[in-house]
């Protein structure tokens, strides 16, 4: 990262919010050495970028071609939408960086609610209460005794790593998989790469899935891997919705071959009407809303990451966050 004596410029890229325009003026408060830009439109940031270190926000070829300092990209999200990464991004020699883990606790805590339903069988329970039906045992296999349950965990980044620490509680032995990772995270008996994911699947009672989309997780969860579970094994995903081919998993499920599920993203949101997954009493569907719950202070957490890259950056330190664009994580 290259410095001379004059600032250290960085543009947050439209648009513009109340939020990033506070950013802004906390920036140039709290990191002497940067210079912060906040354009308000796209002629402005075409004037801007020829001098730019560092950026906020979404760029585009067109804008990286026009950007030859730049040398750090804090992308605007934890998980930013398809297309955020694109070829040019990944041979370019700038860092990008995300906000993983600001809805670490929230989206954790969705998870463990979903496998604790599911482990007792309340959604079974709630389509016989809304029928006024009393059936005690409302299924013909028993409730899954978490102590001694078996939970693979696909992913264990900040959110995976939370959800071991949570299920490690109720005595359940993870299986952490993960290719970062050079230690299982707290609570997690094992750590495991992706590459032994067809090895685990067999032994698992429960499966969470955080991982990210990326070109290697697209449809991840696939027939072939709903074949390798158990007949009475649920699956969670609090992840990406393209990770898991949703048909597949209704299949497994109507079939027997499957639990249940409790699924909070999909391929396509909302979640189509006439999809079956709506209608089987099985799967508990929430509408991409693990991540509530953290209003109040994730401006704060968003400002907390991107103020502690700033001053890495600044003064030539190890970057947080950091994330390889031809994987997308």
């Amino acid at each position: 990262m290259p410095r001379s004596e004059r600032p250290v410029t960085l543009v947050m890229l439209p648009p513009q919010t109340a939020a990033t325009r506070a950013w802004a003026r906390r920036l140039e408060q709290d990191v002497p050495k940067l210079a912060v830009h906040v354009p308000e439109d796209e002629a402005g940031v075409r004037a801007l970028l020829p001098e730019a270190d560092a950026a906020f926000g979404t760029l585009t070829p067109d804008l990286l071609a026009l950007a030859p300092r730049l040398r750090w990209l804090q992308a605007p999200a934890a998980g930013p939408v398809p297309g955020y990464f694109f070829p040019e991004m990944a041979g370019h020699p700038m860092t990008v960086t995300n906000l993983r883990g600001i809805h670490r606790d929230v989206v954790a805590t969705h998870a463990v609610a979903l496998v604790l339903a599911l482990a007792r069988q309340l959604p079974l329970y709630l389509h016989h209460q809304v029928r006024r039906e009393w059936v005690p045992h409302p299924a013909a296999r028993s409730p899954l005794h978490l102590p001694k349950a078996t939970v693979v965990l696909v992913g264990s980044g900040e959110i995976g790593a939370e959800v071991a620490r949570m299920l490690a509680a109720f005595g359940c032995r993870i299986l952490a998989v993960d290719e970062r990772r050079t230690s299982p995270p707290a609570g997690a008996a094992e750590l495991h790469p992706a590459a032994d994911l067809d090895q685990l699947l067999p032994a698992a009672d429960v499966v969470v899935v955080t991982v990210p989309h990326t070109p290697e997780t697209e449809n991840m969860f696939d027939a072939s891997r709903f074949a390798l579970l158990r007949d009475h094994a649920f699956f969670v995903n609090v992840g990406r919705g393209p990770v898991v081919d949703v048909d597949a998993l209704a299949d497994a499920i109507e079939s027997g071959r499957l639990g249940g599920a409790g699924m909070d993203v999909f391929p396509e949101e909302p979640l189509p009407a006439d999809h079956p997954l709506w209608g089987l009493p099985q799967v508990i569907v929430t509408p991409h809303s693990a991540s509530f719950g953290v209003d109040d202070v994730l401006d704060d957490r968003i400002y907390d990451i991107i103020r502690t890259n700033a001053e890495c950056f600044a003064n030539d330190r190890e970057l947080v966050n950091v994330v390889d664009p031809a994987r997308w994580f």
